[in-house]
């Protein structure tokens, strides 16, 4: 799937040093239907992430990975090893063909990852249902306007439907794919200006009057924008939710007071969304939000290593001292650990055959993806 001037960017030499290292430990690692198999006293595990460093997801990664090391069976060694390249999908596809079901080597991927796979990118070759999720991190978004525009409240929206707005986004395919299908869902007539460089030149535009509708996420709408709103100059319409461990959408606790996405519809149509479109936008919130983060080990792994991996990562989220820092990286979104996680798991990481064809026509008709 590509894009007039994307780059593509192969990461070679990341791959091969990752593709290297998972071999070595899985040259040294005992035998994974062992029973000493979940103890990692002594062992280095890689935390592999598909992404450069001091991006989001290199930040969450090494921020939970102390704690992991230190609730593992034997307290191993937990190291992050960076993969860019080829927006995520070249690390993940070497780890899901090389990584070893051992234990030594698990995968940390994020909603730009879960995109490809979902819009069946031919790119791809990692297949979310043979991964086994241990973990997985959300995060949320808040949509809002200028207060220029005489909106106060979401179920006002309605007002705005014959009326152009302006969104400066990423691109068609980027996490701004969920903003696209919500303002679709919600009759909004919004122009994508695309070429943004991230969301905050995107909400300059909007302080400057450039830009009429946007979203931030979670921490940087209470950063960036609450002053704005305060000010008197913005105004929150609606989050876009939480899943809950059934995988049901419900308001984001960082925003108890907004309504979510869904409550939103049903303000303004009077029923409860659902067909084709609907499914489209459920499979890429709950990817690039919901679901965001989550942490996987290769398919085959042991029952017994995956029971650890679960109990550790449960253990890591409820340490105190997590807790008391988890402050923007986690945010106060319920982490899903233990039972939850495979519901939000498999909303996050699967769509509909219809809602993929659609979604694909939608992209390649109105904003010229090709496939």
């Amino acid at each position: 799937m590509t894009r007039p001037g994307t780059p593509y960017l192969s990461g070679r030499r990341d791959l091969l040093r990752l593709g290297a290292g998972l071999g070595a430990a899985a040259a040294t690692a005992p035998f994974a239907g062992s029973a000493q198999a979940q103890d990692f006293a002594g062992r280095t595990i890689e935390f592999v992430i598909p992404f450069a460093e001091a991006g989001g997801s290199d930040v969450w990664a090494r921020f939970m990975a102390p704690y992991l090391a230190k609730h593992l069976p034997g307290r191993p060694n937990v190291i992050v090893r960076n993969v860019p390249g080829g927006g995520s999908i070249t690390g993940t596809n070497t780890f899901y063909q090389r990584a070893r079901p051992d234990g030594l080597s698990f995968i940390g991927t994020s909603g730009s990852t879960q995109f490809p796979y979902l819009l069946g990118d031919p790119r791809v070759r990692y297949d979310y249902t043979k991964m086994i999720p241990t973990y997985v991190s959300p995060t949320g978004g808040v949509v809002y306007l200028p207060k220029s525009l005489g909106i106060e409240n979401a179920s006002q929206l309605g007002r705005l439907r014959d009326r152009e707005l302006v969104y400066g986004s990423q691109g068609a395919t980027s996490l701004d794919l969920v903003p696209m299908l919500a303002f679709r869902l919600l009759g909004l007539n919004v122009r994508f200006v695309f070429g943004m460089r991230g969301r905050g030149e995107a909400r300059l535009g909007l302080m400057r009057g450039e830009i009429t509708i946007d979203y931030q996420t979670s921490s940087a709408f209470l950063t960036q924008v609450m002053p704005l709103v305060q000010a008197g100059t913005a105004v929150p319409m609606f989050s876009y939710g939480v899943l809950d461990g059934q995988g049901n959408v419900q308001r984001d606790p960082s925003f108890p007071d907004l309504p979510h996405f869904v409550e939103v519809y049903e303000m303004l149509n009077g029923r409860k969304p659902s067909g084709v479109e609907f499914d489209a936008y459920l499979a890429f919130f709950a990817s690039g939000f919901a679901g965001q983060k989550p942490a996987l080990l290769p398919q085959g792994t042991p029952a017994n290593i995956v029971a650890a991996y679960k109990k550790a990562f449960a253990d890591a989220v409820a340490d105190p001292e997590l807790q008391a820092r988890k402050g923007d990286v986690l945010g106060e979104y319920k982490q899903a650990v233990g039972d939850d996680v495979d519901a939000v798991y498999r909303v996050a990481t699967s769509i509909k055959p219809e809602a993929r064809a659609w979604v694909r026509n939608f992209l390649t008709t109105n904003h010229n993806v090709r496939f």
